[in-house]
């Protein structure tokens, strides 16, 4: 017995590289290798990857003092994301979150913006033999056929957009499809999940946002946004949303997922839910530790006003004292299983969020170990058909659904030309 064990681990680590061996004992090679055939009929989209956020925060967005031919591991502190790791986590089509802190919002918001999504093209011309700009579904399409991985742009936050309409339409045609409404506090027009509700979800300039995303064509991102605003959106909105990176909250009740009730209208709408990687959102042993740090960090920021210093060794004794449990890959893939039983197969799909977090679960340490997650899955009775539906079918369906749309209501009528000051103030 203990000779076959230590036979399948050598098999497992020639055909999963860099894994670490907790999770290769889990995983069998031809599960592994049945994964990776599928990943090369299918292009695997993940929804949330924050690469450029790493060129503004680490490089003020120089792209040579990040290579990404070279192993990004090795950085301090490591990234997630390289080119070597993406080929070989057989990524297909990956949106590439263009974010702005919700604290640098302002006059300047569609400046900064502007800057990172310039950073996205850049990336692009600069690796053009393994990154390639996709604006529609059958682009992506094209472009895993071809062996690349097919860049897409997200905006996070609504913030990002000025409070304008003509921001929106801006950044549409430089390239962003998709929007996420909120960040982590309220836009001026919708409210956020992780923020003192204040308009009740969306007012009526929301409504002339979510409109005018859907006559472009753009998906309406509901991460980060509250239940309300969840609600309020698939009420009036004319294409299939998604959700670039939450999961289930009945599977851990973090306000970051998606209640059940939220669940059941996507089987209506279309929408899919894109599962993530985050580990206090797919882990209710991680958001309970990270509460109580929070709170323990509140109580010595009371104890020891304007001392950073003390408040820093107080959670390093907390810290030691009270280590941090680890999600795991499993994790995952009971939130996959809890989307399955409520929504459908049709309504799921991947959002992991690398180089977003600052910890990973256990056994998807970075872009290359999405086969692992897929061999999971046909370990727990997934079909071919249905790994493929959640690793890009949904998506690609999806974004044809608000294309179509598009060219309908572009038909029927103009831009919006609503600002905010007028329609919020009726």
């Amino acid at each position: 017995m203990r000779q076959r064990l230590l036979m399948m681990v050598t098999i497992l680590l020639v055909t999963a590289g860099t894994r670490p061996a907790s999770a290769l004992l889990q995983t069998d090679a031809a599960l592994l290798k049945k994964a990776k055939a599928i990943l090369r009929e299918v292009p695997l989209i993940d929804g949330h990857n924050d690469l450029p956020w790493q060129y503004l925060r680490r490089a003020d967005n120089h792209l040579d003092k990040i290579d990404l031919t070279r192993s990004t591991a090795q950085l301090e502190p490591p990234m997630h994301t390289d080119l070597k790791r993406l080929k070989a986590g057989g990524v297909g089509g990956q949106f590439w979150s263009v974010y702005l802190s919700v604290d640098s919002a302002g006059a300047g918001a569609i400046g900064t913006v502007a800057r990172q999504i310039d950073v996205v093209h850049r990336l692009n011309a600069r690796y053009p033999k393994q990154l390639e700009l996709a604006l529609t579904a059958d682009d992506i399409v094209r472009i895993h056929g071809q062996g690349k991985v097919a860049s897409l742009i997200g905006l996070e936050g609504g913030h990002s957009i000025g409070q304008s309409l003509a921001g929106l339409r801006l950044f549409y045609r430089a390239g962003a499809r998709y929007m996420t409404i909120t960040h982590s506090r309220n836009t001026r027009w919708a409210d956020s999940a992780t923020d003192e509700p204040e308009h009740n979800g969306l007012t009526a300039f929301g409504q002339e946002v979510i409109r005018e995303m859907n006559r472009l064509g753009m998906l309406v991102d509901l991460s980060h946004t509250s239940p309300k605003t969840m609600h309020d959106v698939l009420e009036i909105t004319a294409a299939p949303v998604i959700f670039s990176h939450s999961s289930a909250r009945a599977v851990t009740d973090h306000p970051r997922n998606v209640p059940d009730t939220v669940l059941k209208r996507l089987k209506k709408n279309g929408g899919v839910v894109m599962v993530t990687f985050v580990t206090s959102f797919i882990s209710d042993a991680v958001r309970l530790h990270d509460a109580d740090q929070d709170a323990e960090q509140a109580r010595l920021e009371t104890l020891h006003p304007d001392e950073k210093a003390k408040v820093d060794s107080g959670l390093r004794i907390w810290d030691a004292a009270h280590p941090r449990p680890r999600a795991t890959l499993s994790d995952v893939a009971d939130h996959i299983d809890h989307l399955r039983k409520v929504a459908g197969i049709d309504h799921i799909g991947i959002g992991s969020d690398f180089d977003g977090i600052s910890s990973v679960p256990e056994g998807l340490e970075d872009v290359s170990t999405f086969p692992a997650l897929l061999a999971e899955l046909l370990a727990r009775g997934y079909s071919a058909d249905d790994v493929k539906k959640i690793i890009g079918l949904n998506l690609l369906r999806v974004m044809r659904a608000a294309e179509k749309t598009a060219v309908k209501l572009q038909k029927r009528g103009l831009a919006s030309d609503a600002l905010i000051g007028e329609v919020d103030r009726r």
